[in-house]
């Protein structure tokens, strides 16, 4: 089985969605594809349960993921750059807490 990258799957994306500049639209569908998500989490329909990926949270993750991909190709977004841009972001903040749980365990420790 071959694995892609989001780069890759991004490009692909763009090549064959057929609707590139109705932002609206694929906004909508990405809403409705979480609707669907929520259902199979609810549902846990797994695909390793039903042997068949249609209707299972497998399926939905990836039609949130292919939606979110599309928009982020009609807004010219490199999902690869903004999960950098935004892991780097959330490392920051993990080494500030980690930081300031340590001085609070040193004080609660004093007193």
């Amino acid at each position: 089985m071959e694995s892609y990258s989001i780069k890759e799957i991004q490009a692909h994306i763009k090549q064959t969605e057929y609707r590139p500049k109705d932002k609206q639209a694929s906004f909508l569908k990405l809403v409705e594809e979480v609707g669907e998500l929520s259902e199979a989490i609810r549902k846990d329909s797994r695909m390793t349960e039903t042997k068949s990926i249609k209707g299972t949270i497998e399926e939905e993750l990836y039609d949130v993921l292919y939606y979110v991909l599309v928009l982020a190709n009609q807004y010219g977004i490199d999902m690869e750059e903004a999960m950098r841009l935004k892991e780097e972001i959330k490392q920051q903040k993990m080494a500030k807490r980690k930081v300031e749980d340590e001085r609070k365990k040193l004080e609660d420790s004093s007193t």
